[in-house]
């Protein structure tokens, strides 16, 4: 099925915004028996580190690489190349096998997950908005 070039923006904001979400959710349920300033500055720490050097880089790299396309309509996995599948793919089979093996403890599970998962939510917010921004130049260059 193929889709308009700025719909795999949307796309990729519905598939990171989805992923953070549920990472997230799992970091702050398991959050209330490690609550400290400490944990919370650990948090944002992990948080900073994926934003800056990870995800706001995927961002701004998959943005340029779907609006610099010419056709205007493409397969809707194509939000994606297959080194990022191949990175999600990694990091969801490792995040389960972490929490099922028991291997990480329930604080390291509270600290790093609402850090990995903020930053993966504000990527796929930051596609959002690219997103919107991408349809409101589509309509104002129609005008």
């Amino acid at each position: 099925m193929k889709v308009k070039r700025n719909t795999l923006l949307f796309l990729a904001c519905l598939v990171w915004s989805a992923a953070g979400f549920n990472i997230l959710r799992i970091g702050l349920l398991t959050y209330p028996g490690y609550l400290s300033a400490l944990n919370v500055l650990l948090s944002a720490v992990v948080f900073a580190v994926f934003q800056v050097f990870i995800f706001g880089r995927l961002v701004a790299k998959h943005t340029r690489r779907i609006q610099g396309y010419q056709e205007e309509r493409h397969f809707f996995w194509k939000f994606f190349d297959g080194k990022s599948f191949a990175i999600m793919a990694f990091m969801m089979t490792g995040g389960i096998l972490l929490r099922s093996s028991g291997i990480a403890p329930q604080r390291f599970i509270a600290v790093f997950y609402s850090g990995l998962g903020a930053s993966l939510l504000l990527a796929g917010l930051l596609f959002g908005c690219n997103y919107g921004k991408a349809v409101l130049a589509a309509r104002h260059k129609a005008i």
